[in-house]
């Protein structure tokens, strides 16, 4: 995944100690002919499969940033409808040794338009899944796909 220039602009400064990022996730939904499909990417660097996500640029909106990293990561225009889940990941260790940590912005957010493709080159598939047929992916990226499918209520925090 490229790495954004004030992320390499911070790390000059502080090499491989411990940044503290804020990230979203979009959980973007649209009807189907058999009921409510969500958008996945496949990551490049893994071959996961996972909602959009992305780091939030300096001054950026968090919703505004979702927006943009799904119109650049699958050339797919979606609107977010609401903050479904706020948490902090735990600390990781890239290959490289930088560290970093990441506050995560869960939205789920409306199609408006566009059929998924590659976009970027951040991901090698985009496509759209039926709710009841999701591919595997890591329990935290299946959390933040229930978070985002949930139609309405709070927003959950962690405690």
């Amino acid at each position: 995944m490229p790495t954004p220039d004030f992320v390499l602009d911070l790390r000059e400064k502080i090499g491989h100690e411990l940044l503290w990022l804020s990230g979203v996730s979009a959980v973007v939904v649209r009807p189907g002919a058999h009921g409510d499909e969500v958008l996945l990417v496949r990551r490049a660097d893994n071959g996961a499969w996972t909602p959009v996500t992305g780091i939030i640029d300096p001054g950026e909106e968090p919703a505004v940033a979702g927006a943009r990293e799904v119109l650049e990561e699958t050339e797919v225009v979606a609107v977010a409808e609401r903050l479904a889940w706020v948490h902090t990941l735990p600390p990781m260790t890239y290959a490289n040794g930088d560290r970093s940590q990441y506050l995560d912005l869960t939205f789920r957010f409306r199609w408006v338009s566009g059929e998924p493709g590659p976009g970027d080159g951040e991901n090698t598939e985009a496509r759209w899944y039926p709710v009841g047929a999701l591919p595997e992916m890591s329990a935290e990226m299946r959390a933040r796909v229930a978070a985002g499918l949930a139609l309405d209520g709070p927003t959950r925090f962690e405690a």
